[in-house]
């Protein structure tokens, strides 16, 4: 007979960067944008076969034009689990008059939100806030977002390129009073971001210093788990894990996506196809 204590306390799947378009491969990225369709398809079989509490995918999940919604939102129709979603830089590359339209076209009422399961409380953050290519023209967040790349190239920073981008300050307080209420509740955290802070990367969010300076100051934020790099990255400062997911639009034939279950003691990741398999011990 198998015991309470010899199952997770949940367990959620993980897509990063499916970046579908009907597009002709980028061969010299080894991107193949049509080819996310079956690879998706894939992954929501093994998903389907598995006992899970949901299922996240980590931004981009188109690589450009808004009607390529309309042939990646379909295939997740087969998804036995309740699904979530947050939006990356590609989400956005629409025309102007769609920008306003991205979140709620994938099923977000805010792009920015929380959800609590078994005393874990998942932060779901919109790294695109301040952008570039998010905000309408003419929004003040982007001449924000101007000044801030400005700065990050004056000073010579591995992360300042126009696709990147971090949350506004009204957001970041709502995430620093979320991990207040987490702590008040007795909560563990894992955050999700579309872009990484750590270790240090040229995909990382504009704001990675602050980010990591709030998270670790938190001994029950457990992860921060984040997409854009598509060749994913690892990282533990004081016990909180930073892992980014591998890009499911490399390759022609190599998948990757994830199986995350929580323990007392640790989160387990299976890795399928390139996504690797750890074993993340969680603080006390």
């Amino acid at each position: 007979m198998t015991s309470f204590s010899d199952l997770p306390i949940l367990r959620f799947g993980v897509v990063a960067d499916p970046q579908y378009a009907a597009r002709e491969p980028h061969v010299g990225m080894d991107r193949h944008y049509a080819r996310s369709l079956a690879k998706l398809s894939e992954a929501i079989e093994v998903f389907n076969g598995e006992d899970l509490s949901f299922v996240i995918t980590l931004g981009d999940i188109i690589d450009r034009d808004f009607e390529s919604f309309d042939d990646i939102l379909p295939v997740y129709d087969s998804l036995k689990h309740e699904n979530f979603f947050l939006l990356g830089n590609h989400d956005f590359s629409v025309a102007d008059d769609r920008l306003a339209d991205v979140a709620s076209r994938v099923g977000l009422v805010s792009p920015y939100y929380s959800f609590v399961l078994q005393d874990w409380r998942f932060i779901i953050l919109d790294g695109n806030e301040v952008s570039t290519f998010a905000p309408a023209p003419g929004h003040p967040c982007r001449d924000t977002a101007a000044r801030r790349l400005d700065e990050l190239r004056a000073a010579g920073a591995i992360n300042a390129h126009d696709w990147n981008a971090m949350p506004s300050e009204e957001q970041f307080a709502w995430l620093s009073n979320e991990l207040a209420d987490a702590e008040a509740a007795g909560e563990r955290v894992i955050v999700m971001n579309h872009y990484p802070v750590y270790p240090p990367n040229e995909h990382d969010s504009w704001d990675r210093e602050r980010m990591i300076t709030l998270l670790t100051a938190h001994g029950h934020v457990a992860a921060y788990f984040s997409g854009h790099n598509h060749a994913g990255n690892f990282g533990t400062i004081q016990g909180c894990h930073f892992l980014n997911f591998q890009g499911m639009v490399d390759t022609e034939t190599e998948n990757t996506f994830a199986i995350v279950e929580i323990w007392n003691d640790r989160m387990q990741v299976r890795g399928f196809g390139r996504e690797d398999s750890r074993t993340l011990s969680l603080r006390r």
